[in-house]
């Protein structure tokens, strides 16, 4: 074989040898200062010239040559443009097109059946749609891939496995909803088809079907089988090194201060997707250190030399690859180095340039929730609930939408949802789909929220330029809140062809500027043509353009929107099966298990503890409570779990030596047995939790002699009695008993906070709820929601603490705070740590002042000031809630007065009080009393506030 000139090649060109070397120390984890690094010996691992190679290989000339001759022998061309979908196999006699036809027709029929509609003329307009949209479906060629998907959502049906109603323009089909694709009926809600599919522009249809979360991947599964192991892959998606990562990392290969780097990458922008460069552009003072400051300089040149590379490969969320043919033949393939998941070595997009056909199997959760919840209520009251045809007219769905309390409702969770429904009021189906489309930053900014609501309400007359568009624009109350109705307008208004005014949405959406120039011109002579007015069409066009950067895909919001729909009709109607399944659906998310709770103890739904005989794998329903799941219990396995339900089938637990005796101890350890007797599990057994853990030992030598004696076949008299749950009773009144004192509520706590995460039976905090109310900002978990560098106050206790040395030599510290519903991290610099050190490692709750920092998803709080709550009113920092005495004028005089302000003054805090005095004629004077009279609204003096003059109280 003779020789051939290569080079070893790692970048591009010599000078970017230096680059090289510091992203090595970043995959290593080294800097450049640390001694003995890997590191190449030379600046030669560059892409070199001809000539450079032949000067290298100037002995050996021949080298040169053979690798030409080897480059002159390979050729490959990429054919793109092409389709490769998968063979659907069809019956004898059949092909895709009459497949489909058939499939649809079929399918049509049942949904108008169902829908008992009887008039010609509407049946006339379903065959009609179907007709029109599966002549465009053929022609494009796409009847194989509505089989395909089809096929594949049947058999998650058939086996029980929960199926989205549908996501995305997709829902916008006839066919689609027909074939059971979808679960919407697009003419009932005025959904286009050709947002989905336009006939004039040839792309291949992107369906994304949800699926349930934990049985997601036996849908993969039959798709492989179907297809064949060597067609069907997973698409690979690469993590990049992005602008404000990538200095950070660039920074601690260089060797530079933390705190230094954490500066300047906090310089970047908050904006999805900004480069290093739009960051210069955008914050002059970035600017500025980079151009005064050589190390900056250094630092910021090498992480825009290395931004936008690969950081790590992953799979794809949902992305499935399905060939005609085994896909080497189509695209290289890649082997993950730790979870040995095979998937392409191209992205998404690159998967679909070469003509590959990608389908979407997202897992989603709520869909899990929504299929436990039914299985409890028909357990545990006998009712079957078909979910998919509940009446979408429910008022009491309505009603609980209209308070907020949407905790656990799908894509109504968020604060600034709850209050956008609080101020809708919504009351049909129509309303939840707009909500959807409007709780989004670019409606929000622009005051089409409260354009929408104050029309809704009667507050705002509601006109229309022109009578046409009141068809058009009567369910959103005259406000464009949809692409598909800037598609409407252009086709009423203008005569566009639907093809033609998908593509006047997507010049508007994308805000094309010389390809808006023609739409407008077109338009505008369409309008003519149609008897608008000239003035009034320009006027439309104008409006237009200005709501389409801001419109939603309505068939995807009316798509999530009846799983919105769905989860609060079963939380309306049946809270606490679905209370239950939340729980259960979200056992390793301690903040959301918290959260949950604490909803269903304002909902009055008692959750009852872990309970050995009594609780299952996860969160079950009995009657009106639910009782916690073994699995949410910390170091209590699926193994040791399953052999728990498995033997307790035979007959309840009696007692530690009982339990210990029957279960398998390889699978139900030490530690498992001491988790459950520290969450509870075991105080049904009458035996407190200080006896057992002080006798466990002994116990498990007394288990392991009655197994002894039950394997050589020595039963004891309590097994020939055939009660083989009394076979460790008599544990209670031996000497190993012993004489523990018995847990007070502090352990009792301590012990729940390490075994399930959080406090369970009582909370440290409890008692304090008012306190937390007055001197913070709001609970924790809504720390996520307030923009970045938000000034912001806290209550809570310190569940962890993390101190170090700083390079300096100064201490700092890292802690968890903890309130009732959610944790933070909260940064401690060192000149506040000096003061406040003491009091970080006490018990007591604390109040914290101090500044948002969020990365990503990500959020900490740097902390400015720190006081126990009681001492909260002194801080600086803290802005303490007023707080609003409301009273009718007759209930005062100056008796009253006097007590009023001797009630106050025994209450000395940091509020100021208003007093509002309520005139039923003539409105209401209010009143700010002096610093003298500011109080501590917490305790019982709203109370005796309400008894002397039946006042309401509040703080705000």
């Amino acid at each position: 074989i003779p020789v051939v000139a290569t080079n070893d090649c790692h970048y591009l060109e010599r000078k970017d040898s230096r680059v090289h070397d510091i992203l090595l120390c970043v995959q290593t984890g080294a800097t450049v200062n640390t001694p003995g690094r890997f590191r190449f010996a030379t600046d030669e691992f560059y892409v070199k010239s001809p000539s450079e190679m032949a000067e290298s290989f100037r002995d050996i000339p021949e080298a040169i040559s053979n690798t030409i001759e080897i480059a002159e022998r390979c050729n490959f061309e990429m054919k793109l443009g092409k389709s490769h979908l998968p063979d659907f196999p069809v019956p004898s006699g059949e092909t895709l097109d009459s497949l489909i036809e058939t499939k649809a027709k079929t399918g049509l029929e049942k949904r108008i059946a169902a829908m008992h509609a009887e008039e010609d003329s509407l049946k006339w307009t379903y065959y009609e749609r179907l007709r029109k949209e599966l002549h465009v479906i053929k022609e494009m060629g796409f009847s194989g891939y509505f089989l395909i998907v089809n096929d594949f959502i049947e058999y998650a049906r058939s086996n029980g496995i929960p199926v989205g109603p549908g996501r995305g323009s997709a829902a916008g089909s006839l066919v689609a909803y027909s074939l059971g694709i979808t679960n919407l009926d697009p003419i009932k809600y005025n959904l286009l088809f050709e947002r989905f599919l336009n006939p004039d522009r040839i792309s291949l249809p992107d369906i994304d079907i949800d699926f349930c979360f934990e049985r997601r991947d036996e849908v993969i599964r039959y798709v492989t089988d179907r297809y064949g192991a060597d067609n069907v892959t997973q698409i690979i998606t690469f993590g990049q090194m992005k602008a404000k990562a990538c200095i950070r990392d660039v920074g601690r290969a260089l060797d530079m201060p933390y705190g230094d780097v954490d500066r300047i990458a906090k310089l970047v922008p908050n904006q999805i997707n900004i480069t290093i460069d739009e960051a210069l552009e955008q914050e002059p003072r970035l600017l500025k250190l980079t151009q005064e400051d050589a190390r900056v300089k250094e630092l910021i040149d090498v992480a825009r030399a290395l931004e936008g590379l690969p950081r790590h490969a992953s799979t794809h969320a949902a992305g499935v690859v399905i060939s005609n043919r085994p896909l080497i033949e189509y695209l290289p393939l890649y082997m993950g180095q730790k979870d040995n998941i095979v998937t392409t070595q191209y992205p998404m997009k690159d998967v679909e340039k070469i003509g590959l056909v990608k389908f979407d199997f997202l897992g989603l959760k709520t869909l899990t929730v929504i299929d436990r919840a039914i299985k409890m209520i028909r357990r545990n009251r006998g009712a079957e609930i078909d979910i998919n045809n509940i009446a979408l007219d429910d008022a009491d769905t309505y009603r609980l939408m209209a308070t907020g309390n949407t905790n656990g409702i799908f894509q109504l969770e968020s604060s600034g949802f709850k209050d956008l429904l609080r101020r809708l009021k919504p009351e049909t189906f129509e309303d939840i789909v707009a909500a959807g489309a409007l709780y989004r930053p670019g409606p929000l900014q622009s005051g089409m929220v409260d354009d929408f609501i104050n029309r809704k309400h009667g507050r705002v007359p509601i006109q229309y330029e022109v009578p046409q568009l009141k068809d058009i624009l009567e369910n959103t109350y005259g406000v464009m809140v949809y692409q598909e109705q800037v598609m409407e307008i252009a086709r009423v208004l203008a005569g566009f062809t639907p093809g033609d005014a998908d593509v006047l949405r997507k010049a508007m959406g994308k805000k094309l500027l010389e390809e808006m120039t023609v739409q407008r011109t077109k338009f505008l002579e369409g309008s003519k043509k149609m008897n608008i007015p000239p003035k009034k069409a320009e006027k439309i066009f104008d409006l237009m353009a200005k709501f389409a950067g801001y419109g939603f895909n309505k068939s995807h919001s009316a798509a999530y929107a009846l799983i919105s729909y769905q989860t609060g009709y079963l939380k309306a109607h049946y809270p606490v099966e679905f209370m239950a399944a939340l729980l259960g659906s979200d056992m390793g998310n301690t903040d959301q298990v918290v959260k949950y709770i604490n909803e269903c103890k304002e909902m009055g739904i008692a959750v009852d503890p872990p309970d050995l005989n009594e609780s299952s794998t996860a969160f079950t329903v009995s009657g009106e409570r639910i009782r916690f799941g073994l699995a949410a219990i910390k170091n209590v396995g699926t193994a040791a779990i399953d052999e728990i339900l498995s033997v307790r089938n035979d007959a309840p637990f009696s007692s530690l030596v009982d339990f210990l005796s029957r279960v398998d101890s390889r699978k139900v350890n030490k530690k498992v047995v001491e988790s459950l007797i520290k969450c509870g599990a075991f105080d049904s057994t009458g035996e407190g939790r200080a006896l057992l853990l002080s006798s466990l030992d002994t116990a498990m030598e007394t288990a392991q002699g009655v197994q002894r004696d039950r394997n050589v076949g020595q039963s004891s008299l309590f097994d020939t009695l055939g009660a083989p749950g009394k076979a460790g009773v008599a544990v209670k009144n031996t000497p190993m008993s012993g004489g523990a004192a018995p847990l007070g509520e502090k352990e009792i706590l301590a012990l729940e906070k390490e075994t399930l995460g959080f406090y369970f039976s009582s909370h440290p905090l409890s008692g304090c709820k008012k306190e937390l109310e007055l001197y913070t900002s709001g609970p924790i978990e809504l720390l996520a929601e307030k923009p970045d560098k938000s000034e912001v106050s806290i209550g809570g206790i310190i569940t962890e603490l993390k101190e170090i040395t700083t390079k300096k030599g100064d201490r700092m510290a890292f802690l968890r705070v903890e309130d009732l519903g959610g944790s933070v991290e909260v940064i401690v610099f060192s000149e506040l740590y000096k003061v406040v050190r003491d009091l970080l490692s006490s018990d007591a709750p604390l109040v914290i002042a101090g500044r948002l920092d969020k990365e990503e998803n990500e959020v900490k709080l740097v902390a400015s000031d720190i006081a126990p709550l009681e001492d909260a009113g002194i801080l600086k920092n803290i802005k303490t809630k007023d707080t609003h005495i409301s009273v009718s004028a007759g209930d005062l005089d100056a008796t009253k007065l006097d007590e009023l302000k001797a009630l106050l003054k025994s209450s000395p805090g940091a509020s100021q009080v208003y007093l509002h005095i309520i005139y039923p004629e003539d409105g209401e004077v209010i009143i700010g009393l002096n610093d003298q009279l500011r109080i501590n609204p917490a305790g019982d003096l709203s109370a005796r506030i309400r008894e002397l003059i039946g006042a309401e109280m509040k703080t705000v």
